[in-house]
């Protein structure tokens, strides 16, 4: 089978990343190590893509900045095809994330120029039969931008290639809504969720992060069981307990998680995507596929940021 290529539509942010040694202190000063690094989901997984050597088409909007402008070019120096366009107001989106001593982080974006994305930032020739399109979830979530995902969508399916969403987010998606959501979604290939994503999508309990490990999967079976009448396949992330994958003809595979001390789990979820769609789209079945994902987001939260 020949090498598919990969076009990932989506947010590219500047990340502000703020590792705590403890708890944030209100009203005062916190110490934090500070670092400035890419981000955005979109970008960070064409970035992974790339990296592996896949051919990969990042399409997005920057602002006409310096923030903009470096990070097309880091993009393109790590072998991403960058189709960014510009927009002549609003900057380049920036988001600060905020890590804790456990590694879990906090996001406080502001999407600039990604709330501009329009469909007819979407280049024509990048929608080819037989790629694959990979689309930000916070491309459906922000309001300015949602007629360019659902645009993107469209375009895919009419040339014939295969799709995939992640989520990308519980806060924005329980503002948006389950059901609106399902509706954007519907007949993707793919649906990648983490388990508070899947169980507020799926209409089921949030899962306890104090649950086991059958706990943790038999809730994220049960969530990928509703969202298979949505997608083809629907993969769900747990984090330290692995990952779940359920296809629509009634498939269900599992892959451990790897053993890793946390540092920072910001891009955890782009990573996973990048690892396992390659291997889905390759015909390597789902365990290959989730042991993938499960390897990309152990080497990212292993350290600070979300690029290579």
């Amino acid at each position: 089978m020949s090498e598919v290529e990969f076009v990932v539509v989506g947010q590219w942010m500047t990340d502000v990343v703020a590792a705590l040694p403890g708890p944030l202190r209100e009203g005062t000063d916190t110490a934090a190590h500070v670092a400035v690094m890419g981000g955005g989901a979109a970008a960070n997984t064409a970035a992974w893509l790339a990296h592996d050597g896949r051919p990969t088409t990042l399409v997005a909007r920057i602002g006409d900045d310096m923030l903009g402008r470096a990070g097309r070019a880091e993009l393109e120096a790590g072998g991403v095809r960058c189709a960014l366009a510009v927009d002549p107001l609003r900057p380049s989106g920036t988001c600060i994330v905020l890590v804790g001593p456990d590694g879990e982080r906090t996001m406080v974006p502001d999407a600039g120029a990604n709330e501009g994305l329009r469909p007819g930032d979407l280049p024509d020739d990048v929608f080819q039969r037989g790629r694959h399109l990979h689309l930000s979830g916070y491309t459906l979530l922000v309001d300015g931008s949602r007629m360019a995902g659902l645009a993107a969508l469209d375009h895919a399916r009419l040339r014939g290639m295969t799709t995939s969403v992640d989520v990308a987010s519980v806060g924005p998606l329980a503002d948006a809504g389950a059901a609106r959501f399902l509706s954007w979604v519907t007949g993707v290939d793919v649906l990648l969720a983490n388990e508070s994503e899947a169980a507020l999508l799926a209409g089921l309990p949030q899962p306890r992060h104090d649950g086991d490990l059958d706990t943790a999967r038999a809730a994220a079976d049960a969530g990928a069981a509703v969202l298979t009448a949505t997608a083809g396949t629907a993969v769900v992330k747990l984090g330290p307990h692995g990952s779940l994958a359920r296809s629509s003809e009634g498939a269900t595979a599992w892959a451990d998680a790897e053993a890793v001390d946390v540092v920072d789990t910001t891009g955890a979820g782009d990573a996973f995507a990048a690892g396992f769609l390659p291997a889905w789209a390759a015909g390597e079945g789902l365990v290959t596929a989730l042991e993938r994902g499960n390897r990309a987001g152990a080497h990212v939260v292993a350290r600070v940021g979300a690029r290579p």
